[in-house]
């Protein structure tokens, strides 16, 4: 089977550390191949960036299976890039044209502040989780799987909120820098649970108050949130946070 190949011209998001100011960079990168995913494209352009002696482009990623959530970058305004419920690095070159120009840029938010070119910091997601996103158990023999019956409407809800990789995208993509959604997600899914009935009402207070002092905006319902997540979780997810939240106020626990 024949590969077509692309020139391409590729405009980066370069900085050379957080306190530094950042510009857009031209690179014309030729022979691109059009079955490449686009962090190969990446690792291409490095190579030949590393051969002429340039500083390479600095950008995340882990597994390139679209579960790690590190590939934080907007191409062409989109974050993750054209293609719904894909990651940038499931996103193929055969999405793209000989000559295109295409634009590669960080998450653009307060909260995850620019490290070096592509690399932001998205710890604020981390410390979201970490002020409730867990159930709290005692340690000791491994409970069997089906002591606790989960009715199938139950834990497939969990499942579609549990699919959350908290890649940023919905931060990224809203015009308020809220991360509803992501709160939302992991909220939704221990509320769907059994097991998470216990510290219902103070995870989703303690995650709220931790997820507004990172500086995180307030959702407007523009959903652009869930049209760029990577794993299409639902907008209800942000109509349950509210609920949860609502609840917790009158309800103490």
């Amino acid at each position: 089977m024949s590969h077509k190949t692309m020139t391409l011209t590729l405009q980066i998001w370069r900085q050379k550390s957080a306190g530094s100011p950042g510009s857009m960079q031209s690179y014309k990168l030729e022979g691109v191949n059009d079955d490449m995913s686009f962090l190969e494209m990446l690792d291409v352009l490095n190579a030949k960036l590393i051969k002429e002696g340039q500083e390479p482009v600095a950008f995340d990623h882990d597994c390139r299976e679209g579960i790690c959530g590190s590939c934080a970058m907007v191409i062409n305004g989109r974050p993750h890039g054209p293609r719904k419920g894909t990651t940038a690095c499931q996103l193929h070159m055969r999405t793209f044209k000989d000559g295109d120009v295409i634009s590669i840029e960080p998450w653009r938010a307060s909260p995850f502040p620019v490290i070096k070119d592509l690399v932001v910091d998205r710890g604020a997601l981390d410390r979201i989780v970490s002020s409730g996103g867990y159930v709290s158990v005692n340690t000791g023999a491994t409970v069997d799987a089906n002591a606790i019956p989960i009715g199938k409407n139950a834990a497939d809800e969990a499942m579609d909120y549990a699919q959350c990789i908290g890649c940023g995208a919905c931060v990224a993509a809203c015009p308020n820098a809220s991360a509803m959604l992501f709160t939302g997600a992991k909220v939704a899914h221990l509320v769907k649970l059994p097991q998470g009935q216990v510290e219902r009402g103070g995870r989703v207070r303690n995650m709220v108050a931790q997820m507004d002092r990172e500086g995180f905006g307030a959702c407007t319902n523009h959903r652009e949130c869930s049209e760029a997540c990577p794993k299409e979780i639902s907008f209800d997810a942000i109509e349950l946070l509210n609920r949860e939240f609502l609840r917790a106020q009158l309800v103490d626990e």
